[in-house]
């Protein structure tokens, strides 16, 4: 990945997102990363890209967060040799769990962690697809940290900078790829 930076991984991500409007409620345009996932030398190249940015940070468990977060961070987590673990929304986990509940753009939800997932003094890699609000980052943060976990970094897809979810996570390192 020596050859690739930032700027041309962007522009080649950005080329396949698409815009819808007025999704998941008016007003709002959500961005699609189907044509990403669905283009295997740009996806491949952003998992391989993010997963050297963190291969010697000593991270042990990459958090996904539902659910696109997952698609993302489940091959990063493979990269890194580190286990995936996933962040979901109340009442989708079968064990017993943390919960923490939080703001987006256009509601409020609740998401969980297994109570066992991570562990004290591990490092996590948060992963998502889109930092909004930043809620949702804020949210998986908090409860890995009840769990004595320390957050490595939090690596987006894309931020939405007009939304200001930077400002919530200014205690942590973060990362995003795409910036609009």
């Amino acid at each position: 990945m020596k050859n690739i930076t930032v700027e041309n991984l962007s522009a080649k991500i950005k080329s396949v997102i698409r815009d819808v409007p007025d999704f998941p409620k008016q007003g709002i345009i959500f961005k699609d990363i189907t044509p990403f996932l669905n283009n295997p030398e740009i996806f491949s190249e952003t998992v391989r890209f993010i997963a050297d940015k963190y291969k010697n940070r000593g991270v042990s468990k990459v958090l996904g967060i539902e659910a696109r977060g997952f698609i993302l961070a489940a091959p990063i987590a493979l990269e890194l040799k580190a286990g995936f673990v996933p962040v979901r929304k109340k009442g989708k986990l079968p064990y017993k769990t943390v919960s923490g509940t939080y703001d987006l753009e256009y509601g409020q939800d609740t998401l969980q962690l297994h109570e066992d997932a991570v562990k004290k003094g591990e490092k996590i890699l948060i992963i998502d697809d889109v930092l909004a609000t930043g809620g949702t980052a804020k949210c998986a943060c908090r409860m890995a940290e009840k769990l004595g976990a320390e957050i490595e970094s939090i690596a987006m897809l894309i931020e939405l900078e007009f939304l200001k979810g930077r400002e919530k996570l200014q205690n942590y390192d973060l990362f995003s790829l795409v910036k609009y």
